[in-house]
């Protein structure tokens, strides 16, 4: 781990490092609900049930692009995501032909 920054010593700098730790907070809790959301639509296509997959990547598919408005992740990053997330889904057998 890296030693602690000293402190700094003008009021815009030290404003600064108070946004930066709000900042990484909320980014840390955002990245951290995305994730477990994709895990939760990869548990749904390993179990096969695609109507249970499809409401999931409904929730990911809100959610990453909500973080990539918030710029917590990079726009095509999230496009990424989806898109491998949706041809996962899409490729799962229909419920009907199950």
């Amino acid at each position: 781990m890296p030693a602690k920054a000293r402190p700094k010593k003008n009021l815009s700098a030290m404003k600064r490092a108070r946004q930066a730790v709000k900042r990484n907070l909320r980014n840390t809790s955002v990245l951290s609900s995305v994730k477990t959301i994709i895990k939760k639509v990869e548990e749904a296509i390993a179990s096969g049930n695609r109507e249970d997959a499809g409401k999931a990547l409904l929730k990911a598919v809100s959610a990453l692009n909500k973080a990539a408005s918030k710029g917590v992740i990079h726009d095509n990053t999230a496009s990424r995501k989806i898109s491998r997330l949706t041809k996962k889904v899409n490729a799962l057998p229909a419920a009907g032909a199950a």
